[in-house]
């Protein structure tokens, strides 16, 4: 692929983490796709379009920030450092 070098520079760093923006294109694009099962939902549930519309675009904003948030806290919980010793029990 032609431009799988430069996105791995967006998406990885020099330690092989995700970076922030990684995190934010994911945020985006599962949030597409949890909108969508938002409204869906709540056209279901109410039975009009204006207001499952209108509670899809509430929760859009919302849930990017908050997965944004838990992507990031996930990446730092899990970070291995390279310099850290080694436990070796005998």
């Amino acid at each position: 692929m032609i431009l799988d070098q430069p996105l791995k520079k967006w998406f990885v760093n020099n330690k092989g983490q995700d970076t922030n923006v990684k995190s934010f294109v994911k945020s985006i694009s599962w949030r597409i796709v949890g909108t969508i099962d938002t409204m869906v939902i709540s056209f279901f549930v109410t039975g009009q379009l204006v207001m499952a519309l209108s509670i899809g675009s509430i929760e859009v904003v919302t849930k990017i920030a908050l997965y944004y948030l838990h992507e990031r806290a996930w990446e730092g919980a899990t970070k291995v450092e390279k310099d850290e010793p080694k436990n070796e029990f005998a």
